[in-house]
């Protein structure tokens, strides 16, 4: 299963627009621009589930929540990050957590 949500980090967007200024010079089908970008959205899901080990605990103010369409948004104040095997500590004013279903279905 894959989520579009990627597409809106850095790295999503700019693939976005490296797919757009292809399509626009005639380089590259919008067919094959959205091949490509639907297996952004199979890597990114697949690498970060595989790669990504180190665990932080935070804690905050939740603001703002909902539950919709299998996806959790969650808006928290005041919070602070820590790892959970480690030292580092990190604090932010305001933090958007999305968090969608990770198991595959077939």
């Amino acid at each position: 299963m894959s989520y579009q949500h990627y597409r809106n980090t850095t790295l999503g967007i700019s693939l976005q627009d490296a797919l757009d200024q292809q399509i626009s010079t005639q380089q590259i089908t919008p067919e094959l621009a959205l091949k490509v970008i639907k297996q952004f959205d199979r890597s990114i899901s697949a690498t970060l589930s595989h790669k990504a080990k180190t665990k932080y605990s935070f804690k905050g103010k939740l603001r703002v929540y909902r539950y919709c369409d299998n996806v959790w948004t969650c808006v928290i104040e005041d919070v602070e990050f820590k790892e959970t095997h480690g030292n580092d500590i990190i604090q932010s004013t305001k933090v958007k957590i999305v968090a969608c279903d990770g198991t595959k279905k077939d």
